[in-house]
């Protein structure tokens, strides 16, 4: 294990995939980057409006993007307190074939998912990155369970 990729979603499962990968890295000396998802903004063609004629939507979109960058830098500079040379990324997309792009992408050898533990119903209808990841995964990925909620 010299490449990790760590997906991170900035929810309840973030801190435990995050210690857990560090802690991995550490142990056997590899590279690891933090990557993070943007869901992209709703197509405004299919309704017949352009973002000009929908700005609340691209003012959102751009919110996101913002907070989202800046949770992701804080998140590395904690890392990076045990791993200095630790990075991160964030792009646009489905967040699990952005996930199956950026392995191929970057050469990881290793992947940790967090998993929500939503139940089957959740994961029908809204999908799950770690369960796509452990399908499709084309090197070993390491799924990391939720904290319970108290």
């Amino acid at each position: 294990m010299k490449n990790m990729i760590v997906a991170v979603d900035f929810s309840n499962a973030t801190p435990g995939v995050t210690r857990i990968a560090t802690d991995l890295a550490k142990a056997f000396g590899a590279n690891l980057e933090l990557f993070h998802v943007i869901e992209p903004e709703p197509s405004y063609t299919a309704y017949g409006f352009t973002p000009d004629e929908f700005p609340a939507m691209y003012a959102f979109q751009e919110e996101a993007r913002r907070r989202a960058a800046e949770k992701l830098e804080q998140l590395l500079n904690s890392v990076r307190a045990d791993l200095p040379n630790a990075t991160s990324k964030i792009t646009e997309g489905s967040p699990l074939h952005s996930l199956l792009d950026r392995v191929k992408e970057s050469g990881a050898d290793f992947v940790v998912v967090g998993s929500h533990g939503h139940g089957a119903i959740a994961a029908l209808l809204i999908g799950s990155v770690a369960e796509g990841m452990v399908r499709k995964a084309t090197v070993p990925t390491l799924v990391v369970p939720a904290a319970p909620e108290p």
